[in-house]
């Protein structure tokens, strides 16, 4: 792991330079678990890394990524920082996505989410007229950045830019359809504790984004049509938002969905693979979805573990219940075919303080549980790398005690990638659809690398 051309250290951003050992110490770490797991790519290890801690942008840096597609905050926060904490306006200038490519640690091109966090040890800065990604004074590698789409310069005829209803993520592969920018299950303490969805829209508005708690269909509709007819990358669409536990302008959850899905399957038969996040749904539910031209369905668990379940999701164990959503991902096998039902869980609130493991091994066998009942069906699992939103019940209520949420160590993530790799290869299940290329330097889900580690013959 050498070092290139580091910028001296006069020229570091003093709100964003660290202690030079907390650098040194993650460089560190990086090393001993590239020891311990030979067969994880580094790039996988670093991408686990700045998504569960964030990167940071020195002045320079941002002013380079204005020319360049930025953060739409299109679901949930995805930062260690509200945007009031943001004082280089980072929430409007960084980036969505980066690649990290080459450089002196010779990196397989690696598509990573930005999460922003000004006191990250990992930093973008400006060498000449590129980016690199540097630890503390280490260059890890150089930084490219996607291109501002042209059905992004462009707005409806409400005004609403396309950008703001129908956002792409993955590097252009995904249209990420958020019908409903809030969830039902707040306000009655009964939202996911690691979740900051409402919260997220209420900073987003306060911020002057022209967030609307429901996108008018004819919206995304005129949105789409754009997109189809100036784009040539995206190839699937999630259509997603909170959950509905009530009704939501008189429907209820899979209604509500299946009307987004119906009239895109009806106006744009075959242009994108259709996919679908909600509540696990009674297996009628779900046929209202599938016959409304969803292909994948998504009812995400969040979390396996019996224990930690009710703890961390209580209006979910409320409602309808541990076992019970379990239940309905297998029953919606029969619904959606078993490839195509793939449940996301959230890596690392196992080991969210007070309650969880201390024990990144132990966290791990919990969740390997999971994957091997979910595998052994022919379901496939996918996660999401948490990082602790400081929206979100689980920071808040920390910071309320005095104390701090810090994201589950880097070892616990290298541990789930060969567990879920290692249990997907014993399975021998397919690479999941819907998610674009796998393998080291093809994947372009960007939220964690499980899709990096597959093993896809040369």
């Amino acid at each position: 792991m050498s070092s290139r051309s580091a910028p001296p250290e006069s020229q570091l951003n003093p709100m964003e330079s660290q202690p030079l050992h907390l650098a040194d110490q993650q460089l560190a770490e990086i090393q001993r678990l590239s020891q311990m797991f030979p067969d994880l790519p580094v790039e996988a290890l670093v991408k686990e890394d700045l998504l569960r801690i964030g990167v940071s942008f020195t002045r320079e840096s941002l002013r380079h990524c204005a020319n360049f597609k930025s953060k739409s905050y299109f679901i949930f926060s995805f930062d260690m920082v509200p945007i009031e904490s943001m004082d280089q306006q980072e929430n409007l200038r960084a980036p969505e996505e980066i690649q990290l490519v080459g450089g002196p640690w010779s990196f397989n091109r690696t598509t990573v989410s930005v999460r922003v966090n000004p006191h990250s040890p990992w930093r973008i800065d400006l060498a000449g007229d590129s980016l690199h990604l540097f630890c503390g004074r280490e260059e890890i590698s150089t930084v490219e950045l996607q291109k501002i789409p042209d059905y992004y310069q462009q707005n409806l005829e409400s005004g609403q830019p396309v950008h703001e209803v129908a956002p792409t993520i993955e590097w252009g592969y995904l249209v990420y359809l958020t019908a409903y920018r809030k969830c039902q299950y707040f306000g009655f303490k009964e939202e996911c504790r690691f979740c900051d969805i409402n919260e997220n829209y209420r900073q987003q508005v306060a911020a002057g984004r022209p967030y609307r708690t429901v996108k008018p269909m004819d919206e995304m509709l005129e949105a789409l049509s754009i997109i189809d007819n100036l784009d040539d990358r995206s190839r699937a669409y999630t259509l997603t938002g909170g959950s509905i536990i009530r009704k939501l302008r008189g429907q209820g959850e899979a209604e509500f969905y299946a009307a987004y899905a119906r009239a895109i399957e009806e106006r744009f038969p075959g242009r994108w693979i259709p996919k679908a996040v909600t509540q696990a749904l009674p297996v009628a539910e779900q046929q209202i979805l599938k016959d409304a031209g969803i292909q994948i369905y998504h009812p995400n668990y969040e979390i396996w573990d019996e224990r930690l379940f009710p703890l961390l999701c209580p209006g979910k164990e409320t409602y309808v219940g541990r076992s019970e959503w379990h239940k309905r991902i297998i029953d919606a096998v029969d619904v959606f075919g078993a490839a195509n039902v793939i449940p996301n869980f959230v890596a690392g609130i196992e080991m969210s303080r007070p309650h969880g493991y201390t024990e990144p091994e132990a966290a791990v066998e919990s969740t390997r549980e999971g994957l091997d009942f979910f595998m052994s069906q022919g379901v496939c699992p996918r996660f999401t790398v948490w990082c602790p939103e400081p929206l979100s019940p689980l920071v808040k209520d920390q910071a309320a005690a005095g104390e701090s949420q810090p994201p589950a160590p880097l070892e616990y993530h290298a541990r789930l990638l060969v567990a879920w790799r290692d249990t997907h290869q014993k399975h021998q299940l397919p690479v999941p659809p819907g998610y674009g290329p796998a393998g080291s330097g093809q994947a372009i889900f960007s939220v964690s690398s499980f899709m990096d580690v597959i093993r896809v013959p040369q």
